[in-house]
Order: structure tokens, then sequence, then C-alpha cells
């Protein structure tokens, strides 16, 4: 069973050819990613049946997320605390204006389509699924528009709705500055609570003894520090950071009829940035009292795990080129965008997986088909008859993909595996090919 089968087989599209041309299509897109559909699906009939497919109706992305949902809560099973993350990226297709349905993005002179989706990750930063997502294109100027912060509110109600299922789970939702609203933390009050909320502060608000909010936090003791790498991104090099940590508790006033709220505020400092770079600095927002420095510092390590959904975007955009897309209208884009928002979810899964989980068989997560064809390729032998570990599966094939695996590399990252992945999905293919041939010659 191939992992899209693994992943995709309590899914219903009303024809059980239908559901099977779906996981085909998985299957032959995550094995080239980066690839156009006429490539990765390897020939014209082939195409025809992805396009009809995309095309189609029944085909409902919202029923094709929630089967994937569905699998990331049983994947959250066992874990005392899960990370539900949540950002708004732009798809820009502004070099394809013949898409019927896009919108307005930033500027006037684009035009595409607005994602927002819940990344849920462990703490110690393994990607487990997407548990909700939005679409959406701006309407013109001169037209009502649903009021986009309230993304942020209704992803936290949708969030909450799913603690409310999870026993023995706690559930974080963790969000950037446009996740700054009085509205969501009211929300989360009315509800009493049941999923956590972790916010970066936007708003330099008042509180109950007319201070405003961060000059109350300035003013706050410090409560130890932490000292953390920061990753690498496409603008920078990754770095050391030491954080000076502060924290303070603040009432924040009756607003719009809802009653006073009292919140946590968090405060990372970094005193000496190196030369040239500017300081790193949070202030958060949260509900968890975080009375010691332990507790402090966990939630700043559950923050800095919002890089995780930053990479999914890189993986989405730049791994499946998802904004090169040529597919007519808006429905049929936006199937063809869940499809591959679970693709870079996987390549996302085995990254964090390989790194944090090394040890574990390497057949939870690649096909037997992968990991065979890789090890013949790799060391010219026969495959062991025990399936490698994660770790070691996850280094071999980045390593077609350019990872050299040197000591001071650290661990493979998304590009060496989307990459190798797709070298190793045509070694796969020709070794299928090969067999059949033999086999037919008896």
């Amino acid at each position: 069973m191939s992992w899209a089968q693994a992943e995709l087989h309590d899914l219903e599209l009303g024809d059980a050819r239908r559901t099977k041309r779906l996981i085909k299509l998985v299957d032959d897109l995550s094995g080239q990613p980066t690839g156009s559909i006429p490539l990765a699906c390897g020939g014209w009939a082939e195409t025809k049946a992805a396009y009809r497919l995309l095309d189609n109706p029944a085909m409902e992305w919202r029923e094709v997320l929630e089967v994937h949902t569905a699998r990331t809560v049983a994947r959250m099973a066992g874990q005392p605390v899960v990370l539900c993350i949540q950002d708004t990226t732009e798809l820009d297709f502004s070099t394809q204006p013949g898409i019927a349905g896009l919108g307005r993005l930033s500027y006037e002179a684009q035009h595409g389509l607005y994602a927002h989706p819940t990344l849920v990750a462990t703490p110690a930063g393994v990607a487990l699924g997407v548990v909700d997502a939005w679409l959406w294109a701006r309407k013109p100027k001169d037209q009502p528009d649903v009021k986009e912060s309230a993304r942020w509110v209704e992803g936290y109600e949708i969030v909450a709705d799913l603690a409310e299922t999870v026993a023995g789970t706690r559930l974080v939702y963790i969000a950037d500055r446009e996740g700054d609203l009085r509205a969501l933390i009211d929300d989360a009050a009315r509800r009493d609570t049941p999923a956590d909320w972790l916010i970066r502060s936007k708003h330099d608000r008042k509180t109950t003894t007319g201070e405003k909010l961060w000059e109350r936090l300035a003013r706050s003791e410090p409560a130890g520090e932490v000292e953390f790498t920061l990753p690498a991104a496409p603008d920078r090099p990754a770095r050391s950071v030491r954080q000076t940590l502060y924290r303070t508790v603040v009432t924040l006033p009756a607003h719009h009829g809802r009653p006073a709220v009292t919140v946590t505020v968090l405060l990372a400092r970094e005193e000496q940035p190196p030369a040239g770079q500017p300081a790193l600095v949070w202030r958060l927002l949260t509900n968890r009292p975080a009375e010691t420095l332990a507790e402090v510092a966990q939630l700043i390590d559950w923050y800095r795990k919002r890089w995780l959904i930053e990479v999914f975007f890189r993986i989405w955009k730049a791994g499946c080129r998802v904004e090169a897309l040529q597919l007519g209208t808006l429905e049929r884009l936006e199937r063809a965008l869940v499809v591959y928002l679970i693709i870079a979810w996987r390549i996302l899964h085995l990254v964090t997986w390989g790194r944090d989980c090394p040890n574990l068989p390497c057949d939870v997560a690649f096909d037997p088909e992968e990991w065979q064809a890789a090890w013949i390729v790799a060391h010219r032998t026969k495959p062991p008859e025990t399936p490698p570990p994660l770790g070691q599966m996850a280094r071999l094939i980045a390593s077609f993909g350019g990872f050299l695996g040197r000591k001071h590399d650290g661990h493979p990252g998304p590009k060496a595996l989307w990459e190798g992945l797709q070298k190793v999905r045509a070694f796969a293919i020709a070794f299928e090919a090969t067999r059949a041939v033999y086999a037919e010659d008896g």
C-alpha cells in the first residue's frame, strides 16, 4: 500500500474509480512535486484523466481535506500537547491572467488567492498534518467582502472544537501578529478556553490599571535566559540566539460588552545581537499562567515552532510549484491546491520525523518501492530484509537531492528531500518496469 492509499483510504468521491484515480494522481504528483501535471502523470492518457478529475465537481476539495484531517487527528493520539499553527499566505497567479475567479492581492496589479491553513505539529517539531484550511479570492474593492481577520477567530474556534473531541491531548493555538485580536481572546474566554492560545502581540493595549501593556512588561524583572539556534531562512543564515525572558500578568478591560480578561504577557529579547543583525524580540500573549522559568521557556520554544508553517509554505510554493499551475478556473485550482497541500505536508513530515524519530523503521514513512530502489542505487546491493532506520533512509534519499551528509551539515532540509524523492520515484518506476520485462521473458 502506497502512502497515498494509506492517507486517503477512507475517501469516498461517489465512484470507486474516481477515488482510485485521485490516489494515483497523489502518488504521481508526490513523485514529481516540482514537475508539471503532464510530467508527473507520464503520458497523455493519464494527463487527460488527471485534468478530468480536477474539473469534476464531484471531487470536493473540502472532503479530500477532511479525510487527511481525520488521519492527522489519529496521528495526534498519545501526544500530551499538540501545536496548531496558523498563518496566511498569498498565491500569486499574475503571470496567468486567464484563470477565472481569482482576485486582487496586496498590490492591485497582482491577482491570485489566499490560503490560511492550520498545520499541526508536536512540541518537538514533527509535522502531523493539516486540520483546517481556508482558500479565498478577494472581491473587487467596490463589492462587500468577508472581513479577513475573521479567519483567525474562526481558526481558533475550529481548533477549540477539535480540542473538545480529543481526550488526553491539549491543543495550543499559535499565531503571529495578525492573530492578535481581542475577539479571539474574548471568544476563548467565553468558551472557557478548550484550547490554549499563544499569540505574538501586535497591539500595545491599555490594562485595567491604565498602563500600556508593553510598558508594564518592560518594568518586570528578568525571569532568566534561553539560548537556541535560529534556523536559516532564504534571507539569512542560521545563527545562535540568546534571549532574556520577562513575564507579567495583566488584566485587559471589558470590551464591546465582553468582560475583562486576564492574560500572561511574555517578552523574549535578544540583548546583544551580532553586529549588523537586528535584535530578535518577541512579545507574546497567552492564557497559560507560566509561573516558572521552565514554563516561560517552554512557551518560547513552542512559539519558535511557528517557523514550521513558513517551511511548509516554502515547500508548497517552491517545492510543489503550485503558483505555476495552469487550470483555467478557481474551482480546478482549489482541488489541485489541496492535493499539493497534502503532498507538501508529507515532505515536511519526512523531514521532521526523520530528524526527531530517526530510529523508527523507514517503512513507516517510505513505500517499499521507494526505500528499496534508493538502497539499490546508493549501495549497488540488494536491500536488507529489515527496513533500515528512518533517519538513515531520509539522509540517503536526500543525498540524491544534493545533501552531502558531512558531519557539520546537520539534518537534510526539505529541498534536498523533495528533489531526492523525485529521483527515487524514477528509480522505483525503472526497477518495476525491469521486473515486469524479466517476468515476461520467464
